[in-house]
Formats: C-alpha cells, structure tokens, sequence
C-alpha cells in the first residue's frame, strides 16, 4: 500500500484550526478515505503525557531551549506510534500543528529556528505534504483562546506581544517553505472551502 497524505493546520492560538481540522476530516470521509485525525502536543499516550507539562502552569515554567526538547521528545512518540503507522497504511493523516509550530513558538521566544531544524532533522525527519497557516487577527483570536477556559492556556498567558510575533513568524514561514498555504480567517464556511480546494489538488 502506498504511502498517504500528511496535512496539517497550523497559526496563533484560537485561529479556528481545531475546527477546520474536524470538517476536513469529515469532508474526505465523505469521499471515502481514511483519514487520522490528530493533534500536537499529544496525539499518542506518552506524547499527551508531555502535553500537559507543556500547556498547563505558568508561562516561564520553562526556558525556550527546553521547550524545544519537550515538543521533539513528545513529537517522536507521536511519529513512531501513530502517524507513520497511518502513512504507510495509505491514510490521510491530518494533524493539528506539528513541527512549524515549535518553530515558530520557540523562534518567538528567542531560541534559534536552526536548532529545532537541526534536532527535528535528527530525531523527527518527516515534514507535511501540505501545511495550511491560518492567518487570525491576533487580539481577536488571542480572546477565543482565553475564552475556551480548560487550563491550558500557557502560551496565552505571554501576551498580546507574544502573539504578533507569531502571526509574523507563521507568515515568515509560509513564505520560505512551499509547501505551506496561508489562509485567511473569517467566515468558517469560507475558510473549509478554500482548505478542500487545496487539499483536493493533492488526493489521488
């Protein structure tokens, strides 16, 4: 069986990508495919263990540098145990953030892009087929992301500030690596039809 399909959705906290993430889903079962649905931090039992230490507390619980190592460590699970297995049995694999959010996150608080590239190089070495960046006004979506409540809301404690850099840095990235796709946020109907558009260029 032929490899599948790995997208993934990612932007600022409270851009609407868990949402998104569950229609697409839905849309491609609807045309037959199987399709995993996941998310990061998480999407195994060891990485969800790490999740909670990386979401949960308070915002300087832990330095940048070590943040980096907790989502690598995190996102090795996730690989080894969930998404590989699913791209080799010919699924289409979609996953809520992944690596360009630790990019971009931990770039934001001042450690190196090259570090997270080098260590996801050494110990990750997957990328997306597709990435799709939803774009969000970030004071808007920075009041979504605290409304939701549930307390996992660290990285919404670092501020407004925080959340400029990065709606900058997703933009930076978008631009640097083809494989990503900015989508403006607004109407959900009309951000679900333009993801299908894009994701139905690249199904068999």
């Amino acid at each position: 069986m032929g490899r599948g399909l790995f997208v993934t959705l990612e932007g600022i906290d409270g851009a609407g990508k868990s949402t998104q993430a569950r229609r697409l889903a839905g849309w491609l079962r609807g045309l037959g495919h199987r399709v995993e649905e996941t998310r990061e931090p998480g999407g195994s039992p060891g990485a969800e263990e790490i999740r909670r230490l990386l979401v949960e507390g308070p915002p300087g619980r832990w330095s940048a540098m070590t943040e980096i190592l907790l989502f690598t460590a995190a996102r090795r699970d996730h690989v080894e145990r969930r998404i590989r297995p699913a791209l080799e049995q010919g699924a289409i694999v979609i996953c809520d953030r992944f690596a360009d959010s630790t990019r971009v996150y931990q770039s934001a608080r001042g450690a190196p892009m090259a570090v997270v590239d080098a260590l996801h190089a050494l110990a990750i070495g997957l990328e997306p087929d597709l990435t799709l960046i939803l774009d969000a006004d970030p004071a808007e979506a920075l009041a979504r992301g605290l409304a939701r409540g549930g307390g996992e809301d660290r990285f919404e404690g670092l501020g407004p500030g925080f959340q400029e850099r990065l709606r900058a840095g997703f933009l930076a990235l978008a631009r640097e690596r083809r494989r990503c796709v900015v989508i403006p946020a607004g109407d959900a109907d009309g951000v679900a039809a333009r993801i299908r558009a894009e994701v139905a260029r690249l199904l068999p």
